[in-house]
């Protein structure tokens, strides 16, 4: 079958692509500093958590400029997300501790900041197995619920962030402020307001951004945009 994108999903799944990219053309040309495992722990960090509030930010688009296109690329980006996080993850398990669990427990019991972030991936982890539209229609009313633990999900991960740096947490304030603006765009009263001030020019921006859309929406695209 053939996969048809719009320009938005094209520009997504390409940006998305480009951080792993990077990684691995900076690891086979040894251009990952003089402490490579850590440079590889940091930047899947850092971009799953980035990745996770370009998700977020979806909904707060739709409401905000009205571009329904953004609504599409959700569950994408969340994906994204969490294959980042297991790239992270990964690396602490395999790479710095080579599966020795003794070890890991003992990090675990000195550091805790492992184990919020730890949570924050379970979470991300259920989200993406039931992301599936047969996971949609078996979950009925109760995938939304589950769905919404994305948000506690993207406070454990600031929090993880802001235990890891102790120093300069300047980044992960800013996350925090984001993250805070993105819920409180959710409110009821905030949404109704701004949807009633979306800037006329919104529908021709969401327009070209659906380019190539294929006409038949699925059903995950459908729920994805209610979250």
């Amino acid at each position: 079958m053939k996969i048809k994108f719009n320009r938005l999903q094209w520009i997504v799944h390409i940006g998305s692509l480009i951080p792993f990219l990077i990684l691995i053309f900076d690891g086979l040309t040894n251009n990952l500093t003089v402490n490579p495992i850590q440079e590889i722990t940091q930047r899947t960090g850092r971009t799953a958590i980035l990745w996770l509030m370009f998700s977020l930010a979806c909904t707060p688009l739709n409401i905000i400029f009205g571009l329904k296109a953004f609504n599409q690329v959700r569950r994408p980006l969340g994906l994204y997300a969490a294959f980042y996080a297991a790239l992270h993850l990964l690396t602490f398990l395999i790479l710095d501790y080579w599966l020795d669990f003794q070890l890991i427990f003992r990090s675990l019991r000195e550091k805790p900041f492992i184990i919020v972030g730890t949570l924050a991936f379970l979470i991300l982890l259920a989200l993406t197995i039931t992301s599936t539209t047969r996971s949609i229609k078996r979950l009925g009313k109760k995938w939304k619920k589950l769905h919404q633990l994305v948000y506690a999900a993207g406070v454990l991960v600031i929090i993880h962030y802001i235990w890891v740096l102790k120093a300069d947490i300047t980044q992960p304030i800013i996350y925090s402020v984001v993250l805070a603006f993105l819920l409180i765009v959710r409110v009821k009263p905030v949404r109704q307001w701004l949807v009633s001030k979306q800037p006329p020019w919104g529908k021709s921006l969401n327009k070209f951004l659906m380019g190539g859309k294929p006409k038949r929406k699925t059903a995950v695209s459908v729920k994805t945009s209610q979250v």
